[in-house]
């Protein structure tokens, strides 16, 4: 190795004493470059411990060790890219002993990019005070191999360049950093001072240090990315419109937005997810105890037959509103502690149904608008001429014109009986063929209360409902099936207000108006019964006896059509209608349904 420093020109000096001097002083002139060269070497290894005799070997080498033990540590200690960076740049200084050194890193254009500089006698650097030759850090990331000198002024790769020249660069080391032998960037050090010249096994030491290095980054840069993934998906988590909950398999609660929380009307002090320093929160659990067992059996089914399952429509009853969800709940292969579990996105749809049922109100209202109108057109033209026969009739009469008022009356009764037999038609028309679809009868129910719990009638009334989870699909008439429900609740309405009354009369005004719904299952004959009870005026025996007669009512307005046709559409599915009541006490109606309708015959 080339040595330009002071203890070489005592040696080149020497080497001339030989050279000019006589045989009888060659041997002292000896003696003495042997003192020279042994104290330049002295010097030398006293600044590179790793010149050592066979002796100090081992111990250097448990020295190299146990430094390279050290600084993996002190470099794997942070995740952090830009501690880690720093800690790696001190770390290589102080373990090969150098003066001046420089980390780059490829950027996504595989362009070298400086990340940290430091300078034993001016700190760190700014990347535009650092100048080193370009192009030997390219070189080594291009290439992949180190490159080495330990004098550059004197090697005539590097002795021209001009950051050579101008900083009296003597030793100088440049080795790649490489993950999975793809290079990611390059650490580089130097030493202007002869005494701190690198050795060729400080190479290998180094090239050793670069993989610790280049994995300790590599860890660092992914957990950079993982750590921005995480806040970019937490933001789009608790930005998003819609409710997201993921439950692990038994159930907590690991990741819940702020939307699912304002749905659900739970409070954030009262849900712990997992990994947040407690006993995770159990996620049915603090919903509503009415609707624990429907939420129970969808978050079971989702996990214990890793499909997924949606509900386009769910009525979420909190106890003191009502609202309509769309849920959707999708397996989860793995959450964050390692487990199984799932998402759930739940979205309040309640504003968009009843603007669905608006629209189809004021549908409903134009149809029935248009045809009042038709029908009044139609029975205003009977009725005019009825209405000239009459008068001619008694005209006739008088004059005693009686052919004309034979005729007269004769035109009054057809005419009259027109009117009858459109008006029939009328009643056909509006009793079309039931259509049949299997149908969840859960949420006929709930479709049906979420619209009457609106209208002031129904407002101080409190519903309770009592519905299984085992309850099967039913072969129905949708419609048919609401109105028979309708009916019933409307009814029930009427008899708690009419008993209302009745107690405010008596002067008892504390009275707690309740309607009763039950839907059971009754497995062994596959029928479902639906029980709408109340606490209303009730029943005598005698209006029970005539309840179903055509045209029988009690109220001042009715027209005795509705328990009628109640009657004939639930006979109709094949099912039962009964009554049971008690005067003062309230009602009880109860419908049975077959799950499935015959197969009917269509008629060619």
């Amino acid at each position: 190795m080339p040595i330009h420093d002071e203890k070489t020109q005592k040696y080149d000096s020497s080497v001339r004493k030989i050279g000019v001097s006589g045989p009888n002083q060659s041997g002292k002139v000896a003696l003495e470059l042997i003192a020279d060269l042994e104290a330049t070497l002295d010097s030398v290894a006293a600044e590179n411990p790793r010149i050592a005799s066979d002796h100090d070997l081992q111990a250097t080498r448990t020295a190299d060790l146990k430094a390279l033990l050290e600084v993996s540590i002190a470099i794997n200690a942070s995740l952090v890219l830009d501690d880690v960076l720093q800690i790696v740049m001190h770390k290589a200084i102080e373990l090969m002993n150098a003066e001046r050194g420089l980390i780059m890193l490829l950027d996504d254009q595989g362009e070298l990019q400086m990340k940290s500089a430091y300078n034993l006698c001016r700190e760190q650097l700014m990347e535009e005070d650092f100048r080193i030759s370009s192009s030997i850090t390219s070189q080594v990331a291009r290439t992949g191999k180190s490159v080495y000198t330990s004098d550059a002024m004197a090697d005539d790769r590097y002795a021209q360049q001009q950051s050579v020249m101008e900083l009296h660069l003597r030793s100088i080391m440049c080795v790649p950093l490489m993950v999975n032998a793809q290079t990611i960037g390059v650490i580089y050090l130097d030493n202007s001072s002869q005494a701190r010249m690198f050795l060729k096994s400080d190479l290998f030491l180094f090239e050793l240090y670069a993989q610790l290095v280049s994995n300790a980054l590599h860890n660092a840069g992914m957990y950079d990315s993982l750590y921005n993934m995480k806040r970019y998906h937490e933001s789009v988590v608790k930005t998003t419109p819609v409710g997201i909950v993921a439950l692990n398999a038994r159930g907590e609660i690991s990741t819940i937005n702020p939307v699912a929380l304002e749905i659900l009307d739970l409070n954030r002090d009262s849900v712990t997810t997992i990994g947040g320093g407690s006993e995770p929160t159990v996620f049915v659990d603090r919903l509503p105890a009415a609707e624990q067992p429907r939420w129970r059996k969808m978050v079971n089914t989702v996990l214990s037959t890793r499909e997924e399952y949606s509900d386009p429509r769910y009525f979420h009853n909190t106890g003191y509103v009502e609202k309509v969800l769309s849920i959707k709940a999708t397996p989860l292969a793995e959450l964050p502690d390692g487990s199984n579990g799932l998402t759930m996105t739940i979205e309040d749809i309640s504003e968009k149904v009843l603007m669905e049922k608006y629209v189809i109100l004021s549908e409903k209202l134009v149809a029935r608008g248009e045809m009042a109108a038709s029908v009044a057109h139609e029975l205003n033209n009977y009725l005019s001429i009825i209405s000239n026969n009459a008068e001619l009739l008694s005209v006739n009469i008088d004059r005693e014109k009686y052919d004309k008022a034979k005729f007269n009356a004769k035109s009054i009764v057809d005419n009259i009986f027109k009117i009858k037999r459109f008006v029939d038609s009328l009643m056909d028309f509006s009793k079309p063929e039931p259509e049949y679809i299997s149908y969840d009868t859960r949420h006929l129910i709930d479709d049906l209360l979420f619209s009457l719990r609106i209208q002031p009638r129904f407002k101080l009334i409190h519903f309770s409902l009592d519905m299984g989870t085992d309850i099967p699909n039913v072969e129905m008439d949708v419609g048919q099936i609401q109105q028979v429900l309708m009916n019933l609740l409307n009814n029930a309405a009427d008899a708690i207000e009419e008993r209302v009354l009745k107690l405010q009369t008596e002067g008892i005004g504390d009275f707690k108006r309740q309607i009763g719904i039950t839907v059971s299952h009754d497995g062994s004959h596959e029928r479902v019964a639906v029980e709408v009870s109340d606490n209303g005026q009730g029943m005598t025996s005698e209006t029970l006896g005539k309840l179903f007669n055509l045209h029988f009512t009690t109220k001042k307005h009715g027209h005795g059509l509705g328990l009628y046709n109640c009657k004939k559409i639930i006979e109709h599915h094949g099912g039962e209608l009964q009554v049971s009541s008690k005067l003062g006490e309230g009602t009880l109606f109860r419908i049975v349904l077959p799950c499935t309708q015959p197969r009917r015959q269509t008629k060619e």
